[in-house]
């Protein structure tokens, strides 16, 4: 089931996604699953949706599949490569004839990456699906890279790590691939959308000072209402759910890779308080400060 209400389904975890499109097969880790089409024999369609994890594809078809993005309807014909980030608008019809490799995954993944995600791999573009398509010489040369990632994760899914790492080299390999920087499209985004990136971009310049509606609308010199009303229709969450989810991925990159105690973390982070960023914390990720270190030590 969807896990927010709003008009267009969202499913933040990966198995409440894959729940909704019929297929059978469920993930343990709840951050990083990959799934060979050629496993799921019928037609699978779902109607626009979004997702709280990223996407990547390669697909092959023979058939009719078509998928939807960027308010486009795209027919898949020969190969494919896909690259969506969360919170976007999708939809997809496949039909039987069509194959792949089909990989989700949320940034917690990459733990030991700390530059900026997006910023490193620009075809997981923030506002916008990246849809590349492919020779067959080009399919051909990508095709065994995304083998080799899945007969890592087939081979040991108890230790996702090995599976995530190369993954993770197959994302830089993807960067420099020819056809990627042969196809780099300007896309022409709307008024909305160009809102949107700029309040983004404050939200990672300020997230530590500015904590309101009211400052960024006044940065960004439009109305609150024209901000919170741009911000929602372009990623489906509110302007103040993109500031906390800043100051929590911030706060939780502390928690596990520095020795700061929770005290030194609150006041790093610009909270009055332990107590005030205890319960902050809490309420954004439905655990304590010291749980979730906790949690992190034992799955290293």
């Amino acid at each position: 089931m969807p896990e927010e209400k709003e008009n267009i389904p969202f499913y933040d975890s990966i198995n409440s996604f894959l729940e909704s499109t019929g297929v059978e097969h469920r993930t343990s880790n709840p951050l990083f699953y990959c799934m060979r089409l050629a496993e799921h024999k019928g037609d699978i369609y779902r109607s626009p949706f979004r997702r709280g994890f990223y996407f990547v594809a390669l697909l092959i078809s023979n058939g009719n599949t078509q998928v939807g993005y960027n308010n486009i309807e795209e027919n898949i014909k020969e190969s494919f490569l896909v690259f969506q980030s969360p919170r976007q608008v999708y939809s997809f019809f496949r039909d039987k004839n069509t194959e792949g490799y089909l990989i989700y995954f949320k940034e917690d993944s990459f733990h030991f990456f700390k530059p900026d995600f997006v910023q490193e791999f620009p075809f997981f573009d923030t506002l916008n699906t990246n849809l590349f398509q492919l020779t067959q010489s080009h399919y051909a040369d990508i095709a065994p890279r995304f083998e080799e990632v899945f007969l890592a994760y087939e081979a040991s899914q108890s230790i996702y790590n090995i599976a995530v790492h190369k993954f993770f080299a197959l994302l830089y390999q993807l960067k420099e691939f020819e056809i990627i920087e042969q196809q780099k499209v300007v896309k022409l985004p709307n008024a909305q959308q160009v809102l949107t990136k700029k309040f983004i971009q404050l939200i990672n310049l300020h997230y530590l000072t500015k904590r309101t509606v009211e400052e960024y609308a006044d940065l960004l010199t439009v109305s609150v209402s024209h901000l919170s009303k741009s911000v929602k229709t372009v990623t489906g969450l509110t302007v103040l759910t993109l500031i906390n989810d800043r100051i929590t991925k911030e706060a939780k990159l502390m928690i596990k890779h520095t020795d700061l105690n929770i005290a030194e973390i609150a006041f790093q982070l610009n909270f009055s308080d332990t107590s005030n960023f205890g319960k902050f914390f809490r309420k954004q990720t439905g655990m304590s400060p010291l749980s979730f270190r906790s949690n992190e030590k034992e799955q290293v």
